[in-house]
């Protein structure tokens, strides 16, 4: 197993609705800046994973997410590969261990509460957020703004038609949506704090709430550090008098934005994690 190879294996499809290119290319940037720093990086599509005892990598670059492609490389974990983000921190973004464990932490998280989409889930105040309650957004219907008891119920039968057991109902709170990207959540070896970027939502209707953007930092790290994420994207709202809510994480996202800096920052942050064994 050379000390030196990689593999970076690609989102799946279904998992990157509307994004399949910008997450594919984030991956090939991340290896391009991995290959400069003298690594072999082959790319891997998820379905594409079975290797030989002696050709199965010393480092993974994972963007997938499907339950049997993460025990395969759990797997290959106890054997000596080291994966990135871990495929225990991939299932921990499952939104039913999600919000176990940000609860666990104290995150600033909206209410909510995981149901069965089949079970009588009882009156419901006010408009909420009907989500699925394993992975995250894969295509219409799998979250839902739901301002009336009808479009709950709809929604809900719509995941339940669809074979999805559980949902999450989660309290909308009106304010600015906030996106953010993360590499790592402690100070690098060097002193220097972890690379973050934030922005707006796009589309959207902006108020401006200002707010303390290092206590949006500090809630990104401190959610990814919940769930063991190393690489990471997410959702906050700032609502007005500036409180922050966090909304969504996710592993590894497209970096769009920013991805010509992001590969770089990753490509150092992977090096350092594994040579050293800590960024």
């Amino acid at each position: 197993m050379s000390a030196r190879l990689c593999w970076g294996i690609f989102r799946e499809r279904a998992h990157s609705p509307g994004r399949e290119s910008d997450d594919a290319e984030i991956l090939r940037l991340t290896a391009k800046a991995l290959e400069a720093r003298g690594y072999v990086v082959h790319l891997r599509e998820p379905d594409d994973v079975d290797a030989p005892e002696g050709e199965r990598p010393r480092h993974v670059l994972l963007m997938g997410e499907r339950v049997a492609l993460l025990q395969t490389l759990q797997g290959w974990e106890a054997r000596g590969t080291q994966v990135v983000n871990t495929p225990r921190a991939v299932l921990n973004t499952y939104r039913d261990r999600m919000l176990v464990l940000w609860a666990e932490a104290g995150m600033p998280v909206p209410e909510s509460r995981l149901v069965g989409t089949a079970d009588a889930i009882g009156p419901v105040s006010g408009p909420v957020w009907i989500k699925r309650g394993d992975v995250h957004n894969t295509q219409e219907g799998d979250v839902v703004f739901a301002p009336t008891a009808e479009t709950v119920t709809a929604a809900l039968a719509g995941l339940g038609g669809r074979g999805i057991s559980r949902a999450v109902i989660q309290a909308h709170f009106p304010g600015d949506l906030v996106k953010f990207y993360g590499v790592g959540t402690l100070p690098c070896r060097d002193g220097a704090a972890p690379w973050f970027r934030w922005f707006y939502h796009k589309d959207q209707r902006l108020a401006g709430y200002p707010f303390d953007e290092a206590r949006l930092m500090q809630i990104a790290r401190d959610a990814a550090r919940a769930l063991e994420l190393e690489i990471f994207g997410g959702d906050a709202i700032v609502q007005a008098g500036g409180a922050l809510r966090l909304i969504d994480l996710n592993a590894w996202p497209s970096f769009a934005l920013y991805r010509d800096e992001a590969a770089v920052e990753i490509a150092r942050y992977l090096d350092t994690r594994f040579t050293e064994g800590v960024a």
